[in-house]
């Protein structure tokens, strides 16, 4: 039976044929197809951007967001690319995991695409406090973070999904304990005492991803996904930013490990390198579990789309994303540029009915060689 029988969003008319290729992506049998991901301006990220400059914000109000999502992505339901429309919580990332152990948020809005993250200052004054650090499920952190999974669960039922999230494990939770510089010293200086935070990191994650599969229902069997739009199963978001400026033995010492484990209690995960990371992919690919990866681009970094040759030669058949602007995927388009097995995350699309004429194209595309 085909995976997507009987899927229905509202704002996805055609949710069963993308799940489908989504699928056919994801289990590694498309390696000549390439799949689309087009980003269009809509009304509701234009009065997003007119409402928040880019920077530092106040809190954010549930039902501004609520809102925000409802709009942009029903904006977005007429398109027949690959994508599928899920709200991402993204005030819930560094912030929510600070708060659960004392820390206060300070958010950012992020106009280009209707974001505000969250953050914190370092949290320890003095590594001895880490023993003080208490996690509780009962905190008002906590139950505002189950409040919100509720309230989007309600308003999306039946029009559209929720994303998973963003991990803040391992080192990317020393650095909010202790800020970035003090977390790489710390690796050497005092090892026993990183272990110590890892181990309340693993705690408060485990915590909040298993909350958010308890709230907010699979969608035909699988997660939504901002990096790779769905994915079978309970799958979660994982990252190695930190180790992005460190050789790979850091990685396999200290990264690897907190990969491993955490992918083991879920359905296995997702991972993003962005572009000062690749350096990782070699070793990264290997870890159990992993499903795909996001390449990101980053200023001073070859994009990742003209490196996919070479990268994929690392990651075998392994599933990619990748960004690249809409001028030049139509010209690779064209010209039957565009490695398979790739989903392409396609910038500055100039609308809904130009991104479908060329959504068209890439359905019917197979790779050369």
């Amino acid at each position: 039976m085909d995976c997507a029988e009987g899927a229905q969003l509202e704002f996805k008319p055609h949710l069963r044929e993308t799940l489908t290729r989504l699928g056919h992506w994801l289990g590694r049998q498309a390696p000549d197809e390439i799949f689309a991901v087009f980003v269009v301006r809509t009304r509701a990220l234009e009065e997003f951007a007119e409402r928040y400059p880019p920077g530092y914000c106040e809190p954010p109000n549930l039902e501004d967001r609520l809102n925000f999502w409802e709009k942009h992505l029903k904006e977005r339901s007429a398109l027949e690319d690959d994508s599928i429309p899920a709200a991402y919580l993204s005030e819930f990332d560094q912030g929510l995991y600070g708060a659960l152990v004392g820390g206060k948020p300070q958010y950012m809005a992020h106009p280009e695409n209707g974001w505000i993250s969250s953050m914190v200052h370092p949290i320890l004054r003095d590594r001895s406090e880490l023993d003080e650090l208490r996690f509780d499920q009962s905190s008002d952190a906590f139950r505002q973070y189950i409040s919100w999974l509720q309230a989007f669960r309600t308003r999306a039922e039946g029009r559209f999904a929720i994303s998973h999230f963003i991990l803040i494990n391992g080192m990317n939770f020393l650095f909010e304990l202790v800020g970035a510089s003090q977390s790489y010293i710390l690796l050497y200086e005092d090892p026993e005492w990183v272990r110590r935070a890892f181990d309340l990191a693993f705690e408060v994650n485990l915590a909040v991803q298993q909350a958010f599969f308890q709230h907010v229902p699979l969608l035909v069997g699988g997660t939504a996904s901002n990096m790779v739009q769905w994915v079978p199963g309970r799958v979660i978001s994982e990252s190695v930013d930190p180790f992005h400026m460190t050789r790979r033995e850091h990685f396999e010492q200290w990264g690897r490990p907190v990969l491993e484990k955490i992918f083991s209690h879920f359905d296995g995960g997702v991972l993003h390198l962005h572009g000062n990371g690749r350096h990782l992919l070699e070793a990264v690919v290997t870890v159990p579990g992993l499903k795909a990866i996001f390449l990101g681009d980053d200023r001073g970094w070859p994009p990742a789309v003209d490196e996919l040759p070479r990268l994929q030669k690392i990651s075998g058949d392994l599933p990619l994303v990748v960004q690249v602007p809409w001028d030049l995927f139509c010209q690779r388009l064209q010209k039957r540029e565009l490695p398979g097995g790739v989903l392409y995350h396609v910038v500055d699309a100039p609308g809904i009915q130009e991104a479908n004429r060329v959504a068209e194209k890439v359905r019917a595309y197979r790779a050369v060689g």
